[in-house]
C-alpha cells in the first residue's frame, strides 16, 4: 500500500460504524465511509464534539450537520496550501492519501532539470496541479466542473503559484484528449483521477468501467518522446490496482518500455497506528 504518511495538518484519528474521524487543521469532521465497516468502540472524545458531522441518508446521499465550523478554511502539506469547505456528497474539496502521488510526480519531476509539461485529467481542486506547479512543472488542468477548476486556481493562488504556467480549461476529458491528438500536443507526464460516473459540460457520459481504457488508449498519443510518467487513480470498487496496471501495461508500457506499480493507496490511523484503504494507484514511469 501506498502510504501517505507526510501530513501535520490532517489526520484520521479513528475509524468504526462505517465512519471516519478527522481532523482537517484546527476542526474535527466526522463523515461516512463505506470501507470502515468494523464496529470498535468509539472511544476519543472527537466522536462526541466534532465540528461538523455528514449523515448518509439510507436513500442516498445525506447531508451535514454543522456546530463549529467556518465556511471556508485552509491547510497546508509542507509548501502547498488548500482551501478546503464542506460541499455535497460528503466531500471537502481534497483527498488527503493523494500526497504519496504528489509526492512522487514532484521527485520525478525535480530530478528531470528539464521543461516538464503535465497532463492533469478530472483534476477537481488541483492538488496533482498544485504539486506538479510547485515543483517546477507546467500544467494543462483539465475537469467539467467549472466550479472545480475556479476552486483549483484559488489553490494554487494560496500556494503562491497565481502567475505560474498553468492553463485552466472546463471540458470534457476525452474530447480534449482528442483534440491535442489533433494539434501535435505533448506531455511528459499525464494524471487521471477519474469518477466512477459523471457528466461532461456538454451533457457527456462517462462511466468508468466503459471509458476508462479508450481514455488511456488515446493519450498514449499524446505523451511525449521522453515522458516522466503515467498515473491513474482509482476509488470505484472493483477497478483494482492490478485493473489498471493491466490496461497501462497493454496501451503505454509497449510504446515507450518503463515499469508499472499499482497498489491500493491509504492513510494511517493515528488512534491505533493501522492503515485505513482509500483508493487504487496505478503508477508508469521510465
Amino acid at each position: 500500500m501506498y502510504i501517505a504518511d507526510g501530513w501535520k495538518d490532517y489526520e484520521i484519528i479513528d475509524t468504526s460504524s462505517g465512519e471516519k474521524l478527522e481532523r482537517w487543521g484546527d476542526y474535527i469532521l466526522i463523515r461516512p465511509d463505506p470501507q470502515a465497516i468494523w464496529k470498535t468502540e468509539k472511544r476519543h472524545k472527537g466522536w462526541n464534539n466534532p465540528n461538523a458531522h455528514y449523515h448518509r441518508s439510507k436513500k442516498g446521499g445525506g447531508e451535514w450537520e454543522f456546530f463549529d465550523l467556518p465556511k471556508q478554511w485552509s491547510i497546508s502539506y509542507g509548501e502547498l496550501k488548500f482551501w478546503l469547505k464542506p460541499f455535497n456528497f460528503k466531500h471537502t474539496g481534497l483527498f488527503p492519501e493523494q500526497a504519496v502521488n504528489w509526492d512522487f510526480m514532484r521527485r520525478k519531476i525535480k530530478a528531470a532539470k528539464r521543461d516538464i509539461k503535465v497532463l492533469n485529467l478530472f483534476a477537481y481542486t488541483g492538488g496533482a496541479t498544485v504539486a506538479c506547479a510547485k515543483a517546477g512543472a507546467s500544467v494543462t488542468h483539465v475537469d467539467a466542473s467549472k466550479g472545480m477548476v475556479t476552486w483549483a486556481k484559488e489553490n494554487a493562488s494560496l500556494s503562491g503559484l497565481a502567475s505560474a504556467p498553468i492553463r485552466y480549461l472546463v471540458d470534457d476529458c476525452v474530447k480534449f484528449v482528442e483534440r491535442e491528438i489533433r494539434r501535435g500536443k505533448h506531455y511528459d507526464g499525464i494524471i487521471m483521477d477519474p469518477p466512477s460516473y459523471g457528466r461532461g459540460p456538454g451533457g457527456e457520459v462517462w462511466k468508468i468501467e466503459d471509458k476508462i481504457h479508450e481514455l488511456v488508449k488515446l493519450c498514449s498519443f499524446v505523451m511525449s518522446d521522453e515522458p516522466l510518467f503515467f498515473i491513474i487513480n482509482s476509488y470505484t470498487t472493483g477497478l483494482q490496482p492490478a485493473v489498471l496496471s493491466y490496461i497501462i501495461n497493454t496501451e503505454i508500457t509497449p510504446k515507450y518500455g518503463g515499469r508499472t506499480e499499482a497498489d491500493e493507496i491509504g492513510l494511517p490511523v493515528s488512534s491505533n497506528n493501522l492503515l485505513f484503504p482509500c483508493g487504487a494507484t496505478a503508477r508508469w514511469c521510465k
